[in-house]
């Protein structure tokens, strides 16, 4: 059985331990802050045996040496994360990494930066996605271009729909606002906006989401819908993606 410890890190990042309980193994998903991913295994009783890295960012693999010292644990991570520390495992798409009996597949995410990645469990039903997507956004285009982050969408967009996507960060009612301005004729955005601001007033995550609510509300995810296409001027995806993108970065 997989168990997964949620937790608020730094200003605004969650950080996750996956938990294994048939084997005992833990995953740490980023490193965001080292310390308090040890003070929080250690407060569950669990041993680090491993760190699943989505990107290089330090808010998402900075605590990877301290961990390591501390445990003795294996780092696998996409090779981007060696500009921070060498990682003992280098994971690309397609490639598949484990927890007790537990498959994750790797799938490249690449926009936000370019060897950004998730790891999607199928028998779980769940995706660790970083920064790539969030709760009504997606991350900041960095590195990347828009046809490659676009491309990279598409791969989560093909996911089950019952899929339960962890983002990296509560940034969810700031992206709500955007996508009320993107999107402002979607009734279901608009339900699930008011849901996040209730949330928010009494202190509670929003994270993890669903990619079916995120498939019908995330403008990031329907740069392929004709009406976000009308409104946006894009006439690919990719363009439209492009558009929203900068006007978020400026809203």
């Amino acid at each position: 059985m997989l168990q997964i410890h949620q937790f608020p890190c730094l200003s605004d990042n969650y950080g996750y331990l996956l938990h294994d309980s048939a084997s005992g193994e833990t995953a740490c998903i980023d490193t965001p802050d080292a310390e308090e991913y040890l003070r929080q295994a250690a407060a569950k009783g669990w041993r680090i045996t491993h760190i699943w890295n989505t990107h290089w960012h330090p808010d998402h693999a900075g605590g990877n040496a301290e961990i390591k010292a501390a445990t003795g644990c294996e780092v696998i991570a996409p090779a981007e994360v060696a500009k921070l520390n060498q990682p003992d495992r280098v994971v690309a798409h397609g490639d598949a990494v484990r927890i007790g009996k537990h498959e994750a597949q790797v799938i490249d995410v690449s926009g936000h930066t370019n060897g950004h990645i998730a790891y999607h469990l199928p028998d779980a039903g769940m995706a660790f996605v970083g920064d790539s997507v969030f709760a009504l956004g997606c991350g900041r285009m960095f590195e990347g271009t828009p046809e490659q982050f676009w491309a990279s969408l598409e791969r989560i967009k093909a996911l089950p729909p019952e899929t339960t996507l962890y983002c990296a960060h509560e940034y969810t009612q700031s992206n709500a606002r955007f996508a009320r301005h993107a999107d402002p004729d979607n009734a279901a955005l608009q339900a699930y906006a008011a849901e996040i601001d209730a949330k928010r007033s009494r202190g509670e995550a929003t994270v993890p989401t669903q990619l079916a609510r995120e498939l019908a509300t995330n403008p990031f995810l329907r740069a392929d819908d004709p009406v976000l296409a009308a409104k946006w001027g894009g006439s690919t995806p990719a363009e439209t993606f492009a558009a929203l993108r900068a006007g978020k970065d400026n809203f």
